[in-house]
């Protein structure tokens, strides 16, 4: 990636700083399997659609809720879905299985929050950072709970403001709460579709965090400013 002449940057939070890039589905699916919960991937890939529409459509999700709250009442949502639909049993153990799958999903989101760390301080020392989250509410706690919060001098997150990515708007209320012009800031995110499409329509420059996405055409995908760890974006800002 080439160096970078920014005054602030707009960060995403899911799969930016929480998973390597990686679609936060990746993350779940292996704790699946790490749980042995006998689904084809297929069958998974549609309860986690079913379940983030749900949780889209009613309020599950409290602000108090942090990380692994979130994960519980995902995968119990997710785990009735696949009872409701005669892929596991009527009397699978879904406390148990979710809670399993829902510790293993925050674990690894706390190792990947604490290998970005280091560079999330050092970026913080030099410019002013706003977050920007397609979220459910509560990415507030969230942030607070995995000791981020203290990174940002704004959360702009869609469940709040009403707009979601990829609607650039929401990107632009970032940019407002910087106090800078679009040109002279960077989005640092994961989705191509969602953080840098819609970023760059409005003039921001960008960073792509790029991992395991949702289809394979994502994984296809190219751009000139794709990096697979954060240390890389904080190596070409001037």
């Amino acid at each position: 990636m080439e160096r970078i002449n920014v005054k602030g940057i707009i960060f995403d939070y899911g799969g930016t700083i929480d998973c390597h890039g990686d679609h936060w589905s990746e993350i779940i699916w292996a704790g699946y399997q790490k749980e042995n919960i006998n689904v084809t991937k297929l069958q998974f890939r549609d309860c986690y659609v079913f379940a983030e529409r749900e949780l889209a459509r009613v309020k599950h999700i409290l602000p108090e809720h942090n990380f692994y709250d979130l994960l519980v009442i995902k995968m119990r949502i997710e785990l009735q879905n696949l009872i409701d639909n005669n892929i596991l049993p009527a009397d699978y153990d879904i406390e148990v299985k979710g809670e399993a799958v829902a510790r293993y999903c925050y674990e690894f989101a706390k190792s990947c929050i604490e290998e970005a760390r280091p560079t999330l301080e050092k970026l913080y020392a030099k410019y002013p950072m706003v977050l920007v989250s397609n979220f459910y509410g509560n990415v507030e706690t969230v942030l607070t709970n995995f000791d981020l919060r203290k990174y940002f001098k704004s959360i702009i997150e869609s469940a709040v403001v009403g707009i979601r990515k990829p609607d650039p708007r929401i990107f632009a209320l970032g940019v407002e709460a910087l106090g800078l012009e679009p040109k002279d800031v960077i989005v640092i995110g994961d989705s191509y579709k969602k953080d840098i499409v819609p970023a760059e329509t409005i003039g921001c420059q960008v960073a792509w965090v790029k991992g395991k996405g949702w289809t394979d055409d994502d994984d296809l995908v190219e751009h000139p400013h794709i990096v697979k760890k954060l240390s890389e974006v904080e190596n070409s800002l001037i």
